[in-house]
């Protein structure tokens, strides 16, 4: 499995403003929603709780919210650069600019398992980090990733 079995370019984002992680899930979730054809509803309630099971904000400034879907099908991918970072509860404590969110089938196999672990190593290295935080357009962003 790769980067781009999990996100289209379609699904990165640059300069997205948010004042606090609560509506930027919410807003991930209406945009999930309107790109896998189900209800926002059926999306923000999971991950909102896996958020408050602990913070998805794994450090230097980045965070990969992600959650289990009883209606999904397939795993399915966002990303987005912030406008300006906001407090995600990191591990760090660091706030967060990078967001990488993922929604899993809830009957993930083995393989869509690997799907959360492949996204946070592209998120590791810091020459990742620079690139990423250095595009300066979607298609840029889309590139650095992939």
């Amino acid at each position: 499995m790769k980067i781009f079995d999990l996100l289209s370019p379609t699904d990165v984002m640059i300069d997205v403003r948010a004042s606090n992680k609560r509506q930027l899930l919410q807003e991930f979730a209406a945009k999930a929603a309107t790109g896998l054809g189900l209800h926002v509803d059926q999306i923000a309630p999971y991950l909102l709780k896996r958020e408050e099971l602990g913070s998805t904000g794994i450090g230097r400034g980045v965070a990969i919210p992600h959650a289990r879907l009883p209606d999904l099908q397939r795993p399915y991918g966002m990303l987005a650069k912030l406008k300006q970072p906001i407090e995600f509860d990191a591990i760090d404590g660091q706030e967060v600019d990078l967001i990488f969110v993922l929604l899993l089938p809830a009957a993930a196999e083995n393989r869509q398992l690997g799907a959360l672990a492949l996204v946070a190593r592209a998120l590791r290295p810091p020459e990742n980090l620079v690139r990423l935080r250095s595009a300066k357009n979607a298609s840029e962003l889309y590139s650095a990733i992939t």
